[in-house]
């Protein structure tokens, strides 16, 4: 099991804690493991494999000049909830990395922000080379706001010398 998807079983299952709690720390956990996601607050609800997905929460940092959750934002929503589920997907003997994002802005971001990723697991399994993984952000309306694919490049893990 992945390190990601095993301190995410750990922190939502833990008695004394709950799994609300649970979620959120390791939603802080996540984000100090790359720091920039910490910008948006990421809160994770889902987190499972080819499937994860977090809330950003509407609020002044993350916000534009008209009032919505800037696109910026929404990308790096979009990039957090993709390296969870990366994390938690790829078979043990590969390795990742992105390689390029391609959005469309669909709606304003005028809510907190669902943000979703998704795959098969037969791309992992089959992956060598370039995996596309489905990307969106949805309003709290149930509207999608933002929508695209974020394209990994699967390689086979370097045996240790």
């Amino acid at each position: 099991m992945s390190q990601v998807l095993n301190l995410w079983k750990t922190a939502t299952g833990l008695p004394l804690v709950g799994p609300s709690l649970g979620r959120r720390v390791f939603s802080f956990a996540f984000a100090q493991k790359a720091p920039y996601f910490a910008s948006i607050r990421p809160r994770f609800t889902v987190v499972e494999p080819n499937h994860v997905e977090l809330m950003i929460p509407k609020r002044r940092g993350v916000q534009n000049h008209i009032g919505t959750v800037h696109a910026i934002a929404l990308c790096n929503g979009l990039e957090s909830a993709m390296g969870a589920l990366a994390e938690v997907s790829i078979p043990a003997d590969k390795r990742w990395i992105p390689k390029g994002m391609e959005v469309s802005y669909t709606a304003k971001a005028t809510s907190d922000i669902t943000c979703v990723a998704e795959t098969e697991q037969a791309q992992w399994d089959d992956a060598d080379g370039d995996l596309p993984v489905r990307v969106r952000g949805v309003r709290d309306d149930g509207t999608v706001v933002i929508e695209g694919v974020i394209h990994l490049w699967v390689t086979p893990m370097r045996p240790s010398s």
